[in-house]
């Protein structure tokens, strides 16, 4: 690209203004400048000469050209959210009156689901028949995450006041600071009341409720390690990670009861279009309820 470009001077002092106000990551700082190098040039091409000519149909025309050169949704989804960033502060700086990027869509990007279990391998990687501290702590740890379908911080989270082994619950503070009860059934007690007997042995720091063999709280790095082990040891097919585990309990969760709203209040989700995309539900699913539970939807009755 041209050095020379009269576009360029702008965008150096947005990047200034990422390094030294807002403090950003370097590798931030690099996908920035290379997202508005590549707009810069694109744009010259469209014969924007100052950043005042660049209007909402030429932002949209960018976003063509970029889909054409090849540009997967994902990464115009971010050469798009850069070059609103740098408009917005334009206008903060006074340069522009108005950010012609805020009109366009951003492309919607595909959400990958992580390959649920069934049940036959959930219950091949839960057989694990050991007896010492810390094979005991980690079928512990499996059974809690599968049986209440804990995302990984809330499991690393959990502290020994957080159970309620009368009842069969643990609860844990979610995103955005919401707390939820949950249950966790007969099996997850039994093994948490074998862990608690168990934790003493390696003299825990504090009230964490997952301990390391020295003592302390047990790191995320360090489950998801253990988890992926397990799933080698007990042949399981597929990689194991904490995230399956959480996605295996939601579709097993809907596929037996239904209840969308209830595995939504369960997985601690805030929206219920998060729990569907989790439980990849098909709209033959969704007909189907409606067929069953819906009284305008019996056709052909009067």
């Amino acid at each position: 690209m041209n050095s020379d470009s009269p576009l360029l001077p702008a965008v150096e002092g947005f990047l200034r203004y990422l390094k030294v106000e807002r403090q950003l990551s370097p590798l931030t700082q690099k996908n920035y400048r290379r997202q508005l190098l590549t707009v810069i040039a694109i744009a010259a091409e469209m014969g924007v000469a100052k950043w005042v000519d660049l209007d909402a149909a030429r932002v949209r025309a960018l976003a063509a050209r970029s889909r054409r050169d090849g540009l997967q949704a994902s990464s115009l989804a971010l050469r798009l959210s850069a070059l609103r960033s740098f408009l917005d502060w334009l206008v903060r700086q006074g340069e522009l009156k108005a950010n012609p990027a805020k009109s366009v869509s951003t492309p919607k990007t595909a959400r990958h689901l992580p390959k649920n279990m069934d049940v036959d391998e959930v219950n091949q990687l839960l057989n694990i028949d050991l007896n010492d501290p810390l094979s005991v702590r980690d079928r512990t740890m499996l059974e809690v995450m599968y049986g209440a379908g804990l995302r990984l911080s809330e499991l690393v989270g959990l502290d020994t006041r957080h159970l309620d082994l009368d009842s069969g619950e643990v609860w844990v503070m979610g995103k955005g600071s919401k707390e939820r009860r949950l249950p966790v059934g007969a099996t997850a007690v039994s093994w948490l009341q074998r862990w608690l007997e168990m934790r003493e042995l390696l003299e825990p720091e504090d009230n964490a409720l997952f301990i390391s063999k020295n003592g302390g709280r047990l790191s995320a790095r360090s489950v998801q390690k253990r988890f992926a082990q397990w799933g080698v040891r007990q042949q399981v097919s597929s990689h194991i990670h904490p995230h399956k585990l959480r996605h295996s309990f939601a579709t097993h969760m809907l596929e037996s009861s239904g209840d969308l709203r209830a595995v939504q209040e369960l997985l601690g989700h805030a929206n219920l279009t998060t729990t569907q995309i989790y439980t990849h539900l098909d709209f033959q699913h969704l007909a189907s309820v409606y067929d069953a539970a819906h009284p305008r939807a019996k056709r052909g009755k009067s």
